[in-house]
């Protein structure tokens, strides 16, 4: 569970570390972080999925340090955990690569690939302590790649303090980290949350966005409060004031709306997820595609959760049965959770995306990303409510 204090995984510096089988990766990560963090063995393939840990790292801040199968595993569970360990890149922020041994074809074919994707990569020389001609193997990797790579060694501390600069060069500024209400709101202000405790909030906790949204407040020094839907009407009726903002789960988008006061301005928290996580201009244009949706349509909802389905379920149940409800019973809708998201789309339709709080930025807009290079229509679960509702227009944005 995340609390108030804490940094959720989905905000953290994410930092992938990628090599061969037995390159040293995990002895590293574990040299790095100062803790034992990954299993070492001599036995090659002992890493075999990624396996993220969060912590807090001096310089750096708050990270996920992800720790990778090796790309050269063989047979087809190697092929599987290589698939696996690509799929990381389309999360971390920052790749470490690990040179090792005579062949560097593989190193220098991943190389490239964080190069294509515009992911800022540093080339590791692992082992050092090893090497018996160190200057001519890092000479070896500069011609291949470009770049002089770093040595490091586990056992010696080499080259850590090096590697965690370079990190922290790399690492993005916080002047580019969008903020949750952006301009919505400031100090002083009054923001009124409407949260219905559904079945998906477990009973004596709330939902990350929820707690992400309550903690961003706090820190812009505005006055919170909050109610459940049921208790609406009478919070605003203690209230001495008219909220500026009130932010409301999207399922009771048209019960808030219809009863708020005429000034405070309105938004959800799928919504402002949808702007914090995502694009969400994209999702704006691509609700329309909402009103064109036939029974021969296909739609794919993507959810981030891997919770069992619940009767409740904005995602699994409320918004298919609203998009049935206009395109007819027939229309198929594929539902996945995770990171289980199609690598072939052009079957769909439309795709509609939760708010991402379990996924960090990055992934979310590889997503998008994906959807735009096919010309496929997107949108997330609160724009989508509140087009259903016709109440997007009078929607208010970060």
């Amino acid at each position: 569970m995340t609390t108030l204090n804490e940094t959720p995984s989905a905000n953290r510096l994410h930092i992938g570390f990628y090599g061969k089988r037995n390159s040293g990766k995990s002895s590293l990560i574990n040299a790095f972080t100062g803790q034992q963090v990954s299993i070492v063995s001599e036995v090659a393939g002992t890493t075999t999925d990624p396996v993220n840990k969060a912590m807090e790292i001096n310089g750096l801040g708050a990270c996920v340090i992800v720790d990778t199968a090796g790309f050269d595993d063989i047979g087809e569970l190697g092929e599987m955990r290589i698939k696996k360990t690509e799929k990381t890149a389309e999360r971390v922020d920052i790749a470490v690569v690990l040179f090792s041994g005579s062949d560097i074809g593989k190193e220098c074919e991943w190389f490239e690939f964080f190069k294509e994707k515009k992911i800022p990569v540093i080339p590791v020389v692992s082992k050092a302590d090893m090497l018996i001609n160190g200057s001519a193997y890092v000479f070896k990797v500069r011609n291949k790649i470009g770049e002089k790579p770093l040595q490091v060694s586990a056992v010696d501390k080499i080259g850590i303090d090096e590697l965690k600069e370079q990190l922290i060069r790399l690492a993005p500024s916080d002047r580019n980290i969008p903020t949750i209400t952006g301009s919505l709101c400031s100090e002083d202000d009054l923001v009124l949350l409407v949260m219905p405790q559904d079945i998906q909030a477990p009973k004596g906790r709330l939902i990350l966005p929820q707690v992400q949204t309550i903690r961003e407040l706090l820190e812009k020094k505005c006055s919170v409060v909050s109610c459940t839907t049921d208790r609406f009407l009478n919070t605003l009726k203690y209230l001495n004031e008219t909220p500026k903002l009130i932010i409301t789960d999207s399922q009771v988008f048209d019960f808030v709306y219809k009863n708020k006061p005429e000034k405070s301005m309105l938004t959800s928290f799928s919504v402002l997820f949808a702007a914090y996580k995502g694009d969400l201009e994209y999702y704006t244009q691509g609700a329309k595609a909402l009103d064109s949706l036939t029974e021969n349509s296909k739609v794919l909802i993507a959810e981030c959760c891997t919770h069992a389905p619940l009767s409740e379920d904005i995602g699994r149940e409320k918004i298919p049965n609203m998009i049935r409800k206009r395109a007819g019973a027939g229309i198929q809708i594929d539902i996945v959770s995770g990171t289980d998201f199609p690598e072939d789309l052009d079957e769909y339709d439309l795709i509609i995306q939760c708010g991402g709080c379990m996924f960090n930025r990055k992934y979310i807009m590889s997503r998008i990303e994906k959807a735009k290079t096919k010309n496929i229509p997107m949108t997330n679960y609160g724009v989508a409510i509140a087009h259903f509702t016709g109440i997007l227009d009078n929607i208010a944005t970060p």
